[in-house]
């Protein structure tokens, strides 16, 4: 070999080297871009992010192309590298070009390409995707008979490659997103909890952020006409529903909006006034119905209010748009609204919860994750983990918390004190001992 073929395989050698780390750049850029900012940029009318599209959308077959050329360049500058080597230092050089080539294609043509393109994987991919597309053209026909191939023996293997499968559905990946770019500091908890709270609605029903019917605020429409406007006057709610004969027979629900216009039209007499006859039409919705489901048909029927019923037909609570809205921006409070305070932060890390506070709230307002499947006030939980209807004074460990119950009204749990535990059970925060209690009282 003279001196001149020499020089020209050594330039050779360098530039296969370059087309791998094109190769492997490309790779790693064209499969870490984000296809919605892609998305966003191709809306632009960017003809280089369409390209991008078109060739994430056929994954494998640009793989397989950037894989297929990697290992042909690859492969020729390994052997020109050890003809070169063989001529310059006989039998040694195959040892020699060995070391020499995988020092220069593992930093040349893979750490150095594939830092670059993940350090911005979209504008890299925008940079090669021209190109790449006329490599996947051209190895278009020989990557088919690889995927044939590969996916017969995966076949024999057990194993069925399936198109467009996903083990994460679309609402999963965004919540993963989320979570990941709270996490890396990306958007703060409050941003995090509204976007979480939108990505909620489908898998939330509306029994989990209705009021229940113990706290709602409802008149009886058989009262004298000026009772019924004190009683409205007096709420702080703008629908109020309205019952008669017994308590659980709705007939409408009364505005205070229509309650002024009516009163108005009276001159002030309240005697002048038939509330049945200013009061709109209840409507009533099943409480398994999706809070999707059910924002959409607020929105549908300009509504902002229906009553929550079970599946024997008997009213559980009511529903307003605000609470729905509430699940996504948190609590909306205006100047009219009584501020019912339910979670007391103490100066020993415990917390002091009213037993109606939802667990949504709750994990919002202090970021834990307490479990929200089986019930949805704490004061549930506390009933479903311990399986009983708890004394006062009785303490219960779970989920990392320690739950002690400070007051019971007949049946019902109405506060609780939360202490967070360390992962080795110990209380974050030493708290005054309490009054002793009897070892079957205890439940772990």
């Amino acid at each position: 070999m003279t001196d001149t073929t020499l020089w020209l395989s050594g330039i050779a050698v360098l530039i296969l080297l370059f087309l791998s780390g094109f190769f492997s750049g490309s790779e790693t850029a064209l499969t870490a871009a984000s296809r919605a900012r892609i998305h966003q940029v191709e809306k632009t009318g960017d003809k280089r992010a369409r390209i991008v599209s078109e060739l994430i959308a056929s994954r494998e077959r640009l793989i397989g192309a950037l894989l297929l050329g990697n290992n042909l360049v690859n492969i020729l500058a390994s052997a020109l590298a050890t003809t070169v080597f063989l001529t310059l230092f006989g039998e040694a050089g195959v040892a020699i070009a060995t070391l020499v080539m995988t020092a220069l294609v593992l930093v040349f043509a893979e750490v150095m390409p594939k830092t670059w393109a993940i350090s911005a994987p979209e504008k890299f991919a925008l940079a090669v995707s021209p190109i790449v597309r006329v490599v996947v053209a051209v190895f278009g026909p020989i990557v088919i008979g690889v995927e044939a191939i590969v996916k017969l023996l995966l076949r024999g293997l057990g194993v069925e490659v399936g198109e467009g499968s996903s083990i994460l559905s679309a609402h999963e990946e965004l919540r993963g997103a989320v979570d990941l770019q709270h996490k890396e500091g990306g958007l703060e908890k409050g941003e995090r909890d509204r976007l979480g709270g939108l990505l909620d609605l489908a898998d939330l029903e509306v029994s989990d952020v209705m009021v229940h019917r113990t706290n709602m605020v409802a008149l009886n429409a058989d009262e004298e006409p000026q009772k019924l406007i004190d009683a409205a006057l007096s709420s702080p709610y703008t629908r109020l529903p309205l019952w008669r004969g017994e308590s659980d027979n709705f007939v409408g629900v009364l505005h205070a909006k229509d309650l002024l216009r009516a009163l108005n039209r009276a001159g002030g007499k309240a005697d002048g006034i038939d509330i049945l006859q200013i009061a709109t039409p209840a409507r009533f919705v099943p409480d398994t119905t999706s809070l999707q489901d059910q924002l959409n048909v607020f929105l549908k029927h300009k509504s902002h209010f229906a009553l929550v019923v079970d599946e024997y037909g008997e009213v559980m609570g009511l529903v307003t748009l605000e609470d729905i809205l509430e699940e996504i921006v948190g609590e909306i409070a205006d100047e009219h609204d009584v501020e019912l305070e339910g979670v007391r932060p103490q100066a020993d890390g415990s917390v002091i919860v009213d037993g109606s506070v939802p667990i949504r709230d709750l994990n919002r307002a202090t970021d834990w994750s307490l479990p929200d499947d089986e019930a949805t006030t704490i004061a549930g939980l506390v009933i479903h983990e311990a399986r009983m209807i708890p004394e006062e004074r009785q303490i219960f460990t779970f989920h990392g918390f320690r739950f002690t119950v400070m007051r019971r009204e007949k049946n019902r749990v109405t506060r609780l004190r939360i202490m967070p535990l360390t992962q080795s059970g110990a209380l974050k925060t030493p708290v005054v001992p309490a009054p002793a209690v009897p070892k079957q009282a205890v439940a772990q």
